[in-house]
């Protein structure tokens, strides 16, 4: 076999950042310049290294250790930290966990190392240097102790000066006292060494949230088809329930994990615009999202986890029944805004929702059903006093219009929109609306009239700009001539 290296271009230089299991045991290693390298092993084989594919790895390898713990994080460039804490026993304990995690990978293709320790200081340093172990409460110093300095991820420039000076392990650093230390090279190896000997917490930041409730299924053999999907999601969201009920709440966020036996995951996100817990419900909900992915929904070689869980929760109180048990009072218009959601996503389906302004087209804005408490058509409380009635189809901007009018501050007798002229036969106004001065100064109030023309059309107009100030005095005149815009029209 070819030893195989990659290397990268730092400082203007090209360094190998990774080699095999056959160029290590020649004797190469990592930050070797690349020319030097060749020399040495003129066999080797080099490629340019791609750290952004490696993070894309990492990332899906993050995916895959949720059938693990919820709370994964990212030790970038080659490491996850997982927190186990409550898991370990799903697995038969903490070896049972250790060795499941390094076989599964090692199916995968992937040679990997893992260390099970109290705290996450001391199991980053260890991994890596040390054989795969766990490493029981209170020994974290005496663990730590004969790794190599570089085991604390110093800066390259202070681990080769700590070297220098005789300081090739941590156990030799822990020996001197701290305050010279501190002062000869700062507060933050202090800190380093401290994380590793479990002396103070190194918080982690899982990558995605951790779900309120989560239920889960894992089988002796792979499941494929849709069918066997939704009966597994049937059985979760029937013990969902119970834990639901109990805490007198409905699932509004619910995401479905499905992992795939050659590591994959699978994750199917579905909101509900009120609370719910009937199976039933939550599984139609899935089977229109199923369904809306068509040919997306990829099993490979099938399923050996299922997971269910729910990310964002509402109180939902109990509701009598009739004697067959079935809700009388379901909501059939909710139902199908739900399953429109998850068959077209959630951005498909939209709500009007009252904004805090009082000019039109500002007064309002659309929001995804299932964002927020309400669901269908937010009340239009606010945009309009009573009697001053809105078209039914607003235009998203104000479209300027060619006008002629009678007197200054009088309706227009006709105007042209869009090429074709319109005779004005009746109209109504002005409604003022005054400018929004906190927002922009430059803004003028307008002047709104409903008019219909002779075909009995009926619109939306307004003048901004210009006005006799001998009548009305509050006027703004931004502009030296009036410019009259269509907002919208009427039914």
């Amino acid at each position: 076999m070819t030893p195989l290296a990659l290397y990268e271009t730092t400082a203007n230089a090209n360094r190998i950042t990774a080699v095999c299991e056959r160029a290590e045991a020649d004797g190469l290693s990592p930050g070797v310049g690349l020319a030097e390298a060749r020399a040495r092993f003129p066999g080797l084989d080099t490629l340019l290294a791609d750290p952004a594919a490696d993070a894309r790895l990492l990332t899906v390898l993050a995916d895959w250790c949720d059938r693990y713990t919820p709370l994964v994080a990212l030790d970038p460039p080659r490491g996850l930290v997982l927190d186990i804490s409550g898991c370990a026993h799903l697995f038969g304990g903490e070896k049972a966990l250790i060795d499941d995690i390094l076989a599964r990978l090692f199916q995968q293709g992937f040679a990997a190392a893992a260390v099970i320790a109290s705290h996450a200081g001391t199991a980053l340093a260890l991994v890596g240097h040390d054989a795969s172990r766990i490493v029981a409460a209170g020994g974290e110093q005496a663990a730590i102790a004969p790794l190599p300095v570089a085991a604390l991820r110093l800066e390259a420039s202070l681990a080769a000066m700590l070297r220098r000076l005789g300081l090739k392990t941590v156990g030799s650093l822990s020996s001197l006292p701290r305050a010279g230390l501190a002062r000869r090279f700062g507060e933050d190896l202090l800190a380093r060494l401290d994380a590793a000997a479990g002396r103070i917490f190194r918080p982690i930041s899982p990558r995605r949230p951790v779900p309120e409730l989560a239920v889960e299924r894992r089988l002796f053999e792979p499941i494929s088809r849709v069918e066997d999907v939704e009966r597994v999601l049937f059985l979760l969201a029937e013990r969902l329930k119970d834990d639901l009920a109990r805490r007198g709440v409905g699932a509004r966020r619910l995401e479905l994990s499905l992992f795939r036996i050659d590591g994959q995951v699978n994750r199917l996100a579905v909101g509900a615009s009120r609370p719910v817990r009937e199976p039933g419900h939550v599984q139609r909900l899935f089977r229109e999202r199923m369904k809306g992915l068509g040919e997306e929904f990829d099993a490979g070689y099938g399923y050996d986890l299922v997971k269910l869980a729910v990310f964002e929760a509402a109180p939902m109180p109990d509701v009598q029944t009739d004697l067959s048990g079935v809700d009388a009072a379901v909501d059939a218009f909710g139902s199908l805004i739900d399953r429109l959601g998850a068959r077209l996503g959630e951005a498909s389906v939209l709500r009007i929702e009252a904004a805090d302004s009082h000019w039109p087209e500002r007064a309002e804005r659309w929001q995804p059903v299932n964002a927020g408490e309400a669901h269908g058509c937010a009340a239009r409380q606010g945009l309009a006093p009573v009697g001053a009635p809105r078209p039914v189809r607003l235009l998203a901007l104000p479209e300027p219009i060619e006008a002629s009018v009678e007197v200054p501050d009088g309706a227009p007798l006709q105007f042209r929109w869009r090429r074709a002229l319109h005779v004005v036969r009746r109209a109504e106004g002005p409604e003022r609306i005054g400018a929004e001065w906190w927002r922009d100064a430059g803004e003028a109030a307008r002047d709104y009239y409903r008019v219909e023309d002779a075909d009995g059309r009926r619109f939306w107009l307004f003048r901004a700009g210009w006005a006799d100030p001998a009548v009305d005095p509050e006027w703004q005149r931004p502009a030296p001539r009036p410019a009259w815009y269509l907002h919208g029209i009427f039914a």
